[in-house]
């Protein structure tokens, strides 16, 4: 059976992961979107597009009629939340408007979405958090997303799924929610400086529970959700199965980079990284290490917002594991691997 697998969001940690795994499959072919592009390779084409635009969205849609899976991952910050709305919701629409009036044998539409859901950007929220928990006053741009998506399949042969990671880990670089890259940029720069790995979020984050959602346990859930029947037309929390603290890993994270650990310090790594920019292009002379931008690894606002998490952060993920989607990843050992991936690749010591 022939599928192709549209991803939006193509450079992402939770897109680039999402093309690996599906390009790594024997029955997808990949078509990658972003607004960059990519080089192509013989398993996955690059299609360079500003989803915002609706016209440039449907011209390039209208040349791949053959799509049949479309995984959205796209994503446009904003400074405030209210201000998200508007253009996520305009890339959606315009994606699925243009697939769809394309594609004849679209058969689902994948929709990431995250913790906002259930209000966790606002502050303490009811935990666990079950897909079924009632809703919060807007503005919410997830939820705009999922109902409009639940409007749009109504009476189509088409079905929908939406995925709700907690912190998404990966290694891509260059998007600026890379929780592993803040990590590892953090530990090696107070490495070089000789100073301990201090826990730098709001003294009660360091005690409250969390979870994360590694990028390539995601990936497999995402695929699942769109070609598994039993999935169909719902929404599912998707994590590592376990639980932390950052006073319990804070000190593993510490040995994986050969450092002693600190007492917990608060401050703002957006500002005390705002002048270590020399520091690390020297780092990566020095190391002989593959020339990665500051910008590239900077995901220090999004590194503040996991840290000052001063209440538990954490959803049920039960329900992807009743409807058939049983696999677990131990979060100690996936920071491990992704730090072993980076120091692989060279970029960082």
């Amino acid at each position: 059976m022939s599928r192709t697998a549209l991803v939006l969001g193509a450079h992402g940690v939770i897109g680039s992961t999402l093309i690996d795994h599906l390009a790594a499959l024997p029955d997808f072919d990949v078509v990658g979107v972003s607004r960059r592009g990519g080089s192509d390779t013989d398993q996955v084409r690059h299609v360079a597009v500003d989803l915002l635009d609706a016209d440039a969205t449907y011209d390039a849609m209208s040349r791949l009629p053959e799509v049949t899976h479309v995984f959205y991952a796209a994503f446009q910050d904003r400074p405030t939340w209210a201000e998200l709305v508007a253009p996520n919701l305009a890339m959606l629409t315009h994606t699925v408007e243009a697939v769809a009036a394309h594609a004849a044998d679209l058969r689902h539409v994948s929709l990431m979405q995250g913790y906002k859901v259930y209000g966790a950007h606002l502050g303490p929220f009811q935990t666990p958090a079950r897909e079924d928990d009632l809703g919060h006053l807007p503005p919410e741009f997830n939820l705009d997303q999922q109902r409009y998506l639940t409007e749009r399949q109504a009476g189509q042969d088409w079905t929908w799924s939406a995925l709700r990671p907690s912190v998404v880990c990966g290694t891509a670089l260059g998007n600026p929610m890379s929780l592993v890259a803040v990590l590892a940029v953090y530990a090696t720069i107070s490495k070089e400086l000789g100073v301990p790995l201090r826990f730098p979020g709001r003294p009660g984050a360091y005690d409250t529970l969390l979870e994360m959602t590694d990028a390539g346990l995601l990936a497999r859930a995402t695929v699942w959700a769109a070609t598994d029947p039993a999935a169909a037309n719902q929404a599912f929390n998707i994590t590592n199965g376990d639980l932390f603290r950052w006073n319990q890993m804070w000190p593993f994270l510490a040995g994986v980079f050969g450092l002693p650990v600190g007492a917990p310090l608060p401050m703002t790594l957006a500002d005390v990284m705002a002048d270590k920019q020399e520091l690390w292009e020297r780092i990566v002379a020095d190391h002989d290490l593959v020339p990665t931008p500051w910008a590239d690894v900077s995901s220090w606002p999004f590194g503040d917002a996991v840290f000052s998490w001063d209440y538990d952060f954490l959803a049920d993920g039960s329900k992807a594991r009743r409807h058939g989607f049983n696999e677990h990843v131990d979060t100690r050992l996936m920071f491990a691997d992704l730090v072993a991936d980076l120091r692989q690749r060279r970029i960082i010591p």
